[in-house]
Parts: C-alpha cells; structure tokens; sequence
C-alpha cells in the first residue's frame, strides 16, 4: 500500500463493513435520496446545486493538474458520470487519473462500492461514498453524488461538479493528453458549446429527470413536453450534420449521447416518457448508433446497469423490485446510415 492509500484510509471514518445491507446508517448530514431536499411544493424536481465547484488549473485555489493524484468515483449507469468516462477515454487519461465504481444500484445508504473485494474502495478504504462526503465537510446536506473526483493525498472530496469536469479533463489536462486526442472542446466553438449544453441540460439531460421525478401530474406533462420539443429539433439538425457541430465531435455530442443511451432502457417506461423511443427516431437513432461504435463510447456504455439502476433499488417505485427482460439492446450493434449519409470520419476516435 502506497502513502497516498495510507493518508486516505487514515483521513476517512470508517464504516462498521460487518453491518447488514437493510440497517439504515446516517453519515453526518449527508441526505441519500432526493425527497429530502429536492421536490418543491408544487412537485417539481428541482436538482440540487453542486458543493465542490473548485476548477482545476495553474492558479490560485485552484486545484492542481498532477498525474495519479485523483480519483474520478463513477458508475455506469449514471449519465453525469458516464460522461467523464467517454472524455477520459478519448483524451487518454485513463491512466493519470484513476477511476473507483460504485454499484449501478443505489442503497437507502447511498452508492456502495459493494463490487469492491470486500465490499469497499481499495484506494479510498470506504464502503460507502457518503463516508468521504461527511469527513471532507461535517455540514454538508446535500447528497454523495457521482461523478466525485477525491484528491487521495488529502483523502478529500475537492470536485463534483459533473457541468464543468469534462471541459476540465479538455483543457488544462492537456499536458495529459494521448498523442492526437480529439479537440473535443474548441476556443473557437467554446460559447456556441456552452450555450447548447446549458440548454442541453435543461431541456434533455436533467429534462427527462424533471419528468421522472415529478411528483405532480403537471409538472410532468410540462417536461414531458420539454423534453420531446427538443428531440424533434434535435432530430431535424441530425439529418444535415453528422455531430452537433458538423463534422466534429465535440463536447455536447457526449452530453446528448449518454441520456439517448439510457431513453429507451430506462426513460422510456421508468420516467413515463413513452410517447417515442430514440430507436423510433431516424437520424437521432443512426447518430446514436455511430457514437456506440466509437470504442470510449461503447466501453463505457453497459446496459445491463442502466437497467438494473434505475429500474432497482431504493428510489425505483418498484417495490418488489422485479427487473424487465426487455428491451433487446443488440440493434445498438446494428449497421448506422452515418457514412452513406455524410462519408467517412475524417478522424479516427
């Protein structure tokens, strides 16, 4: 075990790890569901605001780009997550920054690295991801939330700011960077991106949350509504540009791939968003399909775990917590239309 192991377990309160899966434990302040805090009184979803916003960079209290210092706590079936993924593995940072999984589905405890050998982080030395949340801020009340960058020489939690990572990992990683990585965030394209992934976020990313979580019947007709407006349009712009930018991928093209990857899983039935499926839409389905060919795409796309994470588990509303068999999520390896449409990639992903 190496000293940065020695200071993280030593830093972070244990877990009692011999304690059964049905005892409720109270890390602190910290809420594990999103009743707690987040539905209005007219029964909206109203997503929390992020606690750990310092950006990465060079300046002063900013956090500092080094090599094997972070460690970057995902699970496949969360989007917000997923999206650092598919940007670490275009980037090839893979190996600068480690990655720690917690199970896709969510205990009444909060994410628990239960597919760790023994039921905990091998780096952070924790069961479950609100112990790290309550020993970095004693008063923090909102919820542990994925994606978490921990820095592992403090033991503490310094990122979770799931809208900004991915434009860090772009940029001041750089030095980072695999030999001919992609340009996934271009100076000359930064405030047109920036401006569709805000009404990405809104509109599709957190738009089928604010759907799935309503707790009124008019809150989710109106993003209901929200999000299928935005799916038309987007399947108009598809149909004359390959990516969101033209012939690039970018940025975006990862924000809107990992919510049409998990629609037809989870949103469609789960979120009652079932007036169409992404397969039923022509270039949003072929667009979809030709990112899934993309290896850091693919590799961190598992089905299986979307499933089993928003159809299971503590916030599900399926209490006899029955899993669907469907549907068949082979056509994802079916041929897509993109390069008899728009020719060859120009790059190589």
């Amino acid at each position: 075990m190496d000293s940065c192991q020695l200071q993280v377990k030593a830093q972070v309160s244990k877990t009692n790890h011999n304690q059964k899966e049905s005892e409720k434990i109270v890390f602190g302040k910290v809420a594990t569901n999103e009743i707690s805090n987040e539905i209005s009184e007219k029964g909206a979803f109203v997503r929390q605001n992020n606690r750990f916003v310092t950006p990465f960079g060079d300046g002063e209290n900013e956090l500092p780009v080094e090599a094997n210092r972070y460690r970057l706590i995902w699970t496949p079936l969360c989007p917000w997550a997923t999206r650092q993924v598919i940007a670490s593995k275009l980037l090839g940072l893979e190996s600068v920054i480690s990655t720690g999984t917690v199970s896709p589905v969510r205990t009444k405890n909060g994410w628990e690295f239960s597919l760790d050998e023994g039921g905990v982080d091998p780096i952070l030395g924790i069961r479950y991801l609100p112990e790290i949340y309550a020993a970095t801020d004693p008063d923090y009340s909102g919820r542990a939330t994925v994606p978490t960058i921990v820095d592992v020489i403090t033991g503490k939690v310094v990122n979770n700011d799931y809208h900004r990572l991915t434009n860090y990992l772009e940029t001041v990683w750089k030095p980072f960077h695999k030999e001919d990585a992609p340009e996934l965030y271009p100076e000359h394209l930064r405030k047109e991106i920036d401006e569709l992934n805000d009404l990405l976020f809104h509109e599709i990313n957190n738009g089928v949350y604010k759907a799935g979580f309503a707790h009124s019947q008019e809150e989710y007709e109106k993003n209901y509504d929200l999000v299928f407006r935005r799916l038309d349009w987007l399947e108009e712009h598809l149909g004359n540009n390959r990516f969101l930018f033209g012939d690039a991928l970018t940025d975006s093209d990862i924000r809107l791939y990992v919510t049409l990857a998990r629609f037809d899983t989870a949103y469609y039935f789960g979120f009652r968003l079932n007036k169409k499926r992404i397969r039923d839409y022509n270039n949003l389905w072929n667009y979809a399909k030709e990112l899934y060919s993309i290896p850091a795409f693919r590799e961190a796309t598992d089905f299986d775990a979307i499933k089993r994470g928003y159809l299971l588990g503590s916030h599900s509303e399926n209490p006899y917590q029955i899993l669907p068999i469907g549907p068949d999520n082979s056509v994802w390896e079916d041929p897509n239309n993109r390069v008899e449409k728009f020719g060859a990639l120009k790059y190589r992903y």
